[in-house]
């Protein structure tokens, strides 16, 4: 009941959490925009994640030098660190700067090379993960609880890299599982019928959401799929198309035709996933798993050249039987459009996604307090 969290953010998230309500730490205006590097990384539709962070070692030692100063001045009990690659890294490579608790949270371990960019990345991937189980072997005490978000199938079956361990075996010895985390879980949302209703969607009407996450990297995107928009209303004439562009992109940009409709930002929006017909979305794992575990059909784009998308998502979703996956390179208006009217037109046949991960992992950061 004593509880007090602090966040420390950067934009788009601080959005969402200022919608909630919830506590920004003030020097979390000090960081350096990770997305505005992602962004510059980026062409189109493809994003070399590895690559991006790699080179990124000046935006995150100038973020762990600001979260090493609320740290020193705030007196926690607990750090939380979801997938913050920086304070793992600088932690485990200086222990007596470690003044809390640490609570280390992923949904995917493992870098992979991606197999068209040759030997030098391979090269690259296998030092990196040699480096991570390295430094978890050495320094078992920096991690108080390492947390996958997930169960132990949902790892992929490849190995860290030459001469290094099966990701199956090392990471079971050195994480619990908490099932996937989601925030507010479907089932809680009530009868569909009355859920469209509550969120002003006609009975008559198809919903089709379409969503990018909120960096800029989802413009090409978006506008593809814009291009398709036509054909499928003249095939569907009940379609109704929304596109979220994200807090990033500017819908006066996208040059959207008649009919479909643009927002920045929408607060509910795993409310409105599970309410709509069909979603087209990037192959981010979080909105993903959402319209799995709501049952919507939706097509999913992963990014090229991202590694965790490409393997890590897609190795998940296809052990859920959940999306169908596109390739955005190859996949014309007309083709999108013959996709989008497929999928509305074929029953979900999902596994289900539990409903307890939240309350695991909650219990498992109490054992830490």
């Amino acid at each position: 009941p004593d509880l007090e969290v602090d966040w420390l953010a950067q934009d788009p998230v601080t959005r969402l959490l200022e919608a909630s309500g919830e506590r920004i730490h003030p020097l979390s205006a000090r960081l350096a925009s990770e997305s505005r590097h992602i962004e510059l990384e980026s062409g189109e539709h493809d994003l070399n994640a590895f690559q991006a962070i790699r080179r990124m070692d000046e935006v995150l030692i100038a973020n762990f030098m600001t979260f090493q100063d609320v740290v020193d001045e705030g007196g926690y009990d607990l750090i939380i660190a979801d997938e913050a690659w920086d304070i793992d890294h600088y932690w485990h490579e200086h222990p007596e700067l470690k003044k809390a608790k640490l609570a280390w949270f992923t949904d995917f371990v493992g870098w992979v090379p991606m197999p068209a960019n040759g030997e030098h990345e391979a090269f690259l991937t296998t030092d990196y993960n040699a480096e991570m189980i390295e430094h978890v072997e050495r320094h078992p005490g920096v991690r108080d609880r390492a947390i996958f978000v997930g169960s132990p199938e949902d790892i992929v079956p490849l190995s860290f890299g030459k001469d290094l361990p099966a990701m199956r075996d090392w990471v079971p010895k050195h994480f619990d599982f908490a099932g996937y985390i989601i925030g507010e879980h479907p089932s809680t949302f009530g009868i569909r019928a009355e859920l469209r209703h509550r969120l002003g969607y006609r009975p008559d009407e198809r919903v089709c959401i379409v969503t990018v996450g909120g960096s800029g990297v989802g413009t090409h995107l978006i506008k593809r799929i814009l291009q398709s928009y036509p054909t499928v209303r003249a095939r569907l004439p009940e379609l109704r198309m929304i596109l979220v562009a994200g807090p990033r992109i500017d819908p006066a940009s996208l040059n959207a035709p008649a009919g479909a409709e643009l927002r920045a930002f929408v607060p509910n929006l795993d409310q409105h996933l599970a309410a709509c017909d069909l979603a087209v979305v990037q192959g981010g794992l979080t909105t993903c798993m959402e319209l799995t575990a709501a049952g919507t059909p939706f097509l999913y784009f992963p990014l090229q050249n991202h590694f965790e998308q490409n393997f890590h998502v897609a190795h998940r979703l296809d052990r859920y039987g959940a999306g169908r996956r596109m390739e955005f390179a190859t996949s014309t208006p007309d083709m999108i459009a013959d996709a989008m009217i497929g999928a509305l037109r074929t029953p979900t046949r999902f596994q289900p996604v539990e409903a307890g991960g939240a309350a695991r992992a909650a219990r498992m950061l109490a054992d830490l307090l």
